[in-house]
């Protein structure tokens, strides 16, 4: 039976899940106020600090923090 600091652990996302679910708010917001349903569709994509921001953060959520390539 796991003990009660496994299931809070469980429960409570990690700080790079919580970067990522707020970046991804961001994104969200951006795309709605320029009325768009992805970025590719924006006229700012390059150089938009809000996608940016928000790829970093998919990539923090997928290493956790340590560096290196991914294999997918």
């Amino acid at each position: 039976m796991p003990e009660n600091s496994d299931i809070e652990q469980a429960q409570t996302p990690d700080p790079f899940e919580q970067r990522l679910q707020a970046e991804l708010e961001a994104l969200q917001k951006c795309q709605t106020e320029h009325q768009v349903k992805s970025c590719m569709e924006c006229e700012k994509i390059i150089g938009c600090e809000v996608r940016e921001r928000y790829v970093k953060a998919v990539y923090g959520s997928m290493n956790k923090g340590d560096t290196g390539g991914f294999e997918f």
